[in-house]
């Protein structure tokens, strides 16, 4: 993982280097329309209060769990005790992103969505009321942290997301057999090398030509750029967008030239 200043170094080398967002200059039909639909949508949704009532009720949490850490894809679990605020305020995904890949989703409209690290489930529930008629199916290694999250949807009454708890080794290919395919995935799993681009291989797998996989914490570290470069060049890759925090990925053959395009959010 790079410190916070190697992040923020590279933050600013991004922020000089990246297209302003404003569509200017962006030759993709596609992306330009992505930008101006999606990106730039700044209008308040009705889930977005409510969800981020739960945020905060979360962030305000002093309760302690014992939580298991499957580590790097490691079989040996390590068991250690967390207060469930420290939880929500290093691993939620921040209120811009996760709001963000709900306008995403209903934009797209993917009817069968694939989540790779539920957390607490505060962007599960985004990305389920983006298309309340598809069907979320979310992954979370920790049982513990897994059981709040369903307490979450349930206060949320939030009735399309299914929850699957354990090891994404053991639990990620029994669920995609049951789903047949993916159009959207959104990877906030373990952030190594290795595993992301098992998940990425796998996942292509069950893609088809409109599949979206959105890999979280791109530039988090050495191992998860040398990841996301490697998913660039990537043969089936046909386009990508690197916001940075998050990096989106598309397989539609109908983009005839590679294109790869970095944009300030």
């Amino acid at each position: 993982m790079y410190s916070p200043f190697q992040l923020a170094k590279k933050y600013f080398r991004y922020y000089l280097t990246a297209s302003n967002g404003k569509g200017h200059g962006v030759h993709s039909p596609f992306v330009f329309d992505f930008i101006n639909n999606v990106l730039k949508d700044k209008k308040k949704y009705p889930c977005y209060t409510a969800i981020e009532k739960q945020r905060q009720c979360l962030l305000q949490n002093t309760s302690t769990i014992e939580v298991e850490d499957f580590g790097a894809g490691s079989a040996v679990i390590r068991s250690n005790k967390r207060v469930i605020r420290d939880i929500a305020a290093s691993s939620l995904k921040p209120t811009k992103f996760a709001q963000l890949l709900f306008r995403t989703v209903q934009y797209y409209k993917p009817a069968t969505i694939l989540e790779l690290g539920t957390s607490l489930g505060i962007t599960s529930s985004y990305l389920a009321k983006g298309n309340n008629n598809g069907s979320v199916f979310t992954c979370e290694g920790s049982a513990a942290i897994a059981a709040i999250a369903q307490q979450n949807f349930e206060t949320l009454q939030i009735k399309n997301i299914q929850l699957t708890k354990g090891d994404f080794a053991k639990t990620l290919q029994p669920l995609l057999n049951e789903t047949g395919h993916i159009d959207l995935a959104f990877i906030d799993g373990n952030h190594r090398k290795a595993p992301t681009l098992q998940y990425f291989s796998t996942l292509l797998n069950y893609s088809t030509p409109s599949t979206i996989l959105i890999f979280d914490d791109i530039h988090w570290s050495e191992e998860m750029e040398a990841a996301w470069a490697d998913i660039r060049q990537h043969r089936s890759v046909t386009l990508t967008i690197d916001l940075f925090f998050i990096g989106l990925v598309f397989i539609n053959p109908d983009f005839k030239v590679k294109q790869h395009f970095a944009i300030r959010f």
